[in-house]
């Protein structure tokens, strides 16, 4: 594993693969890690197939660096993938990723696309419910705590044990903040997943998905699936004409099944699955 500073944040990162080749970038939801199960294995099997494959994991995930200095985490995250990619001169970029790292790459790729050459998402989030729970689950509980406990009570959440644990300046950074700062920004990063009538997507604008001109996969999200609802994929295929819409390669209740299982674990198991995805990725950077 190597660290790398960008934007004055250390980021931790592996490289898989012959260097030189072309590279893409794979990225998890949630706050997940690299290290999460199928990721890796995903990685590998596209490095097998002649890819540079970039591992990484994002501000406030694992062990690279905490930040709250951001109008949100997801745009934070997109302006960090970008320059990671350039720090590391990988050229332009295959973005591929789930959940979360749907909404990082489609920003990514929307504020800086000469570093993106191309885009595969799945579960893109979305939905009125799914939106809000995200706002709960990365804004809400940090508030409740800090508003009761100050940063101290931040910092002893289960949300950022593992983050602290293999990164122990985080905590300093965490205790660092000013209660009532934190809890404003915490306002403004739950406020971003307002769900609105004109994106499926927060941090995405009809004009930022304009500027999408590179070849674009997106797999249909599950009927069943209310975090990553099948409108939200649908609705981005139609705000990017020249996507390319297909159905993923396991069952509608995919999404329910594997958090069911995965999250009494921490998540683990969440994205064993995730390889299967190394013959679409192959495919359309072959283009």
């Amino acid at each position: 594993m190597s660290r790398i500073t960008i934007s004055g944040l250390d980021i931790e990162y592996e490289l898989i693969g012959e260097a030189g080749a072309p590279a893409v970038a794979i990225t998890p939801g949630g706050r997940f890690t690299k290290e999460s199960p199928g990721l890796r294995e995903l990685g590998e099997a596209v490095a097998a197939g002649g890819r540079r494959v970039l591992l990484w994991n994002r501000p406030n995930c694992g062990g690279s660096d905490v930040c709250f200095d951001a109008e949100s985490e997801s745009e934070l995250h997109g302006r960090t993938l970008t320059k990671l990619i350039r720090e590391l001169d990988l050229g332009p970029t295959a973005l591929a990723a789930g959940s979360a790292g749907s909404r990082v790459s489609l920003i990514a790729a929307s504020r800086d696309p000469d570093a993106v050459s191309h885009l595969i998402l799945w579960w893109v989030s979305g939905g009125v419910i799914g939106l809000m729970q995200l706002a709960i689950h990365y804004c809400g509980d940090s508030a409740t705590a800090c508003s009761r406990g100050g940063m101290e009570a931040v910092a002893a959440l289960p949300n950022w044990a593992e983050q602290i644990e293999r990164n122990p300046k985080n905590r300093d950074i965490i205790l660092a903040q000013d209660p009532e700062v934190f809890i404003e920004t915490m306002q403004r990063w739950a406020s971003f997943f307002t769900p609105t009538p004109t994106s499926p997507v927060p941090g995405m604008s009809p004009e930022d998905f304009a500027r999408l001109k590179m070849p674009v996969l997106i797999f249909r999200n599950g009927k069943s699936d209310l975090s990553h609802t099948r409108r939200t994929s649908e609705w981005v295929h139609e705000l990017i004409p020249h996507s390319e819409l297909r159905e993923p390669p396991w069952p509608d209740e995919e999404w329910n099944l594997r958090s069911v299982e995965a999250f009494p674990l921490g998540g683990k198991g969440l994205f064993k699955n995730w390889p299967m995805m190394a013959p679409y990725i192959l495919d359309l950077t072959a283009r």
